[in-house]
């Protein structure tokens, strides 16, 4: 746990272990109802929701928050255990605790994706992590996605999918003065003052045509028509449609 011992309050050093027997014996008395057994059980499985939550850490996660959401799926594998199964609980309960932690990691999430696209992002996760164990060097995403078998778009995006998004205001340089934003950082291009104020003066002009050359703008320039295609729809001769298209034009220039 990167040398956190404390996690919920938890002295996780001191978990206590529990040998098959008795973990058989206790998992039959809480099938009928003892409470004190249920209690020994969670007690005596923490260090199993520990372990599932290590395949989860390096991602910005809380660690608390993983404990309780795997304490949580813990609970209910020792609630919908079948005793009757030969089927240790180790096997039945960590498929339940890494699901109610993958269920919470989609849901929390700040930008909400598909649960296909968030599995392919862990996948590729743990693909990076051992790739780099392997050669002690950072996988590109080409190599990943060969790996994986996966098409390198489908790659990206997941990995786009579970990138934390940063505020417009987040600074990034700052010399003890006003810090430099990313705002400061991004221009856009479109949607300047300049062309707010051309979008306002054009949506004016528009407006102080008549309907039939505002029509004919339209077929022209939106539809894309040509001027007998256009006069066929207006129903006057194409010399009347060059004349009222170029005093539209005129006017709104």
């Amino acid at each position: 746990m990167q040398g956190k011992v404390e996690i919920c309050g938890v002295n996780t050093a001191r978990l206590k272990t529990l040998k098959n027997e008795e973990m058989d014996r206790l998992l039959k008395l809480a099938a009928q109802g003892d409470e004190s057994a249920r209690q020994q059980l969670i007690e005596g499985n923490l260090r199993l929701v520990l372990s599932v939550i290590q395949k989860f850490m390096g991602r910005g996660e809380n660690p608390d928050d993983l404990f309780q959401v795997g304490c949580v799926g813990l609970l209910k594998a020792i609630a919908n255990f079948d005793v009757s199964l030969n089927v240790r609980f180790s096997t039945y309960g960590v498929p339940l605790i890494e699901g109610e932690i993958r269920r919470y990691l989609r849901d929390q999430g700040p930008i909400r994706v598909s649960r296909s696209i968030r599995d392919t992002a862990y996948r590729v996760l743990q693909c990076k992590e051992a790739m780099l164990a392997e050669d002690t060097r950072e996988p590109t995403l080409e190599e990943i996605a060969k790996r994986l078998e996966l098409p390198l778009r489908a790659v990206t995006q997941a990995m786009d999918a579970i990138a934390t998004p940063i505020s417009l205001y987040d600074p990034v340089y700052s010399d003890g003065g006003d810090p430099l934003t990313v705002m400061d950082q991004v221009r856009d291009t479109k949607n300047t003052d300049e062309k707010w104020t051309e979008r306002i003066a054009l949506r004016e002009a528009i407006g102080a045509l008549g309907e039939r050359e505002k029509r004919i703008l339209a077929l022209r320039f939106f539809d894309g028509k040509t001027q007998m295609e256009v006069a066929g729809e207006v129903g006057i001769s194409q010399a009347q449609v060059s004349r009222l298209e170029k005093n539209a034009i005129c006017s709104l220039r």
